[in-house]
């Protein structure tokens, strides 16, 4: 079910009026969930109800017996081991099997040999990457001690099912999110309030500006052959509002959703396209992700502690990785490793840390000039990366790259020319309110704080929406 669909807007209020109305005492507040979240995601096809529930199933029981021979370091390394196999399983079946399949093919006919090798027709089930994640971090983290194994069956699959966020996020930890589940919710209209508004900003930004990007986008790239320069470099800048408008819209529908329930969600997206260097960008890019990647995998692979070059090696490995999340391909790998690239010389130089908690022009109202220059740099390698990110294979990036710096010339191309209209809008909203949780907040010195000017906002963007409501174009994310 897409959060842009009729269907949604129907299933929402009921949902939501049973669930404060009628199911009352939280156990069955947190049933009425699971139910919600399994009619939520089955919607799409309930075949892959049974992924979600055999990976919740997994984790909740290896959480048990981590619990149970909690100081049996051997025995509780096997159980984790166990969650992680059938996380990873499930994920490397449905998403990466095919490419390995074909890219091991490919090596042995290198060498003259034909297998007769089988790829399986296999449909990748939304949103896998997210709640496959969600599920192995929370084994990790009772294995760790840093949590205590869930012994509720019915609030724990609450806790990997629940729908604002099962299919693209944020990735939540079990220790956000589990304990919101455990406790009494009372309904809170402030924060409800404070959720219709996230939503709305989050339906503007996808519905409005990534999908009127979205037709220019496809035909520049389709046809980046007979496309001028200038053509794909527009194309390439577009694509990135459209993937943050598609992503992050995403996000604050989901966040603001789960506000509705008295849920709180973690912050996903700390308007990245403000970011002054590439190590504050992916601070404040996907957190979610981020994060997961920096306390599963980098961490443990020795982090920053082991010395300058493996602090670097663990970084490229991160961002390969990374990459390959995004999808199994070579051109997303490639835009890992190209991040990668970006990133390292900020660490080598020690300013990677650099801009860390600070928001730029903090206190005034404009940037200054070198603060502008930082951030159109910043966003002009963004643009680069995302090349490779859209491109359908390696040789057709290198196209687009060659003709980006050395083909000065514009080809006529379908533009929806209101789309630099809504990017504007959005980038002028969200720099007044870049220091709140989201481009909607009432904080006191936003553009939201005078009344007059948010209800006239609330109609222009509410009839913005309605009038776009006819592209009802996917998430791009749905797809990782």
């Amino acid at each position: 079910m897409l959060f842009n669909s009729f269907e949604f807007l129907v299933f929402l209020p009921v949902v939501f009026l049973l669930y404060w109305f009628v199911f009352k005492p939280v156990r069955w507040q947190n049933l009425f969930i699971v139910v919600a979240s399994y009619v939520f995601y089955g919607w799409w096809n309930w075949r892959f109800l049974g992924l979600i529930a055999l990976a919740s199933t997994t984790a909740y029981v290896c959480g048990l017996l981590l619990g149970r021979y909690r100081g049996r370091r051997a025995v509780s390394k096997w159980i984790c081991g166990v969650n992680v196999a059938v996380s990873l399983g499930i994920l490397g079946t449905y998403k990466y099997y095919n490419f390995f399949a074909t890219n091991f093919s490919a090596v042995l006919e290198a060498f003259g040999f034909r297998p007769d090798w089988v790829t399986l027709e296999l449909v990748l089930p939304v949103g896998i990457s997210f709640y496959t994640f969600q599920a192995l971090a929370y084994a990790i983290d009772v294995y760790r001690g840093k949590i205590e194994p869930s012994r509720n069956v019915i609030d724990f699959f609450a806790f990997i099912s629940f729908f604002p966020q099962l299919v693209a996020g944020p990735i939540e930890r079990a220790s956000n999110l589990l304990p919101q589940f455990l406790k009494k919710r009372v309904f809170d209209y402030p924060l409800a309030v404070d959720g219709l508004r996230q939503m709305l900003w989050g339906l503007f930004k996808k519905m409005v500006v990534a999908d009127s990007c979205a037709m220019t986008v496809d035909y520049v790239f389709s046809n980046y052959e007979t496309m001028g320069g200038i053509n794909l470099i527009a194309g390439a800048v577009l694509f990135s509002f459209q993937i943050y408008g598609d992503f992050s819209g995403y996000s604050d529908i989901a966040i603001g959703t789960a506000k509705l329930f008295g849920i709180r969600l973690m912050q996903n997206f700390n308007f990245p396209y403000f970011s002054r260097s590439i190590s504050e960008f992916w601070r404040r890019w996907h957190i979610s992700l981020t994060a997961w990647f920096r306390d599963y995998v980098y961490i443990p692979l020795g982090g920053s502690r082991g010395g300058r070059w493996k602090t670097v090696r663990n970084t490229i490995i991160v961002f390969l990785v990374s990459g390959f999340w995004h999808g199994a391909d070579w051109t997303f790998i490639s835009w890992g490793a190209f991040n990668a690239m970006l990133f390292v010389p900020l660490l080598l130089a020690g300013t990677s840390r650099k801009y860390k908690g600070t928001t730029v022009a903090d206190g005034s109202v404009l940037p200054s000039l070198k603060e502008c220059g930082l951030m159109l740099v910043t966003f002009a390698l963004v643009v680069l990366g995302r090349v490779l990110y859209r491109a359908e294979t390696i040789p057709a990036a290198a196209t687009i790259f060659r003709k980006m710096f050395t083909d000065f010339h514009l080809t006529w191309a379908p533009v929806e020319w209101m789309s630099f209209v809504y990017i504007a809008v959005m980038i002028v909203i969200e720099w007044f309110h870049r220091t709140s949780f989201h481009g909607f907040a009432l904080a006191p010195s936003g553009v939201m704080r005078h009344r007059a000017l948010r209800w006239l906002l609330y109609y222009c963007l509410a009839m913005c929406i309605l009038f776009s409501a006819g592209r009802n174009e996917t998430f791009i994310y749905f797809q990782f």
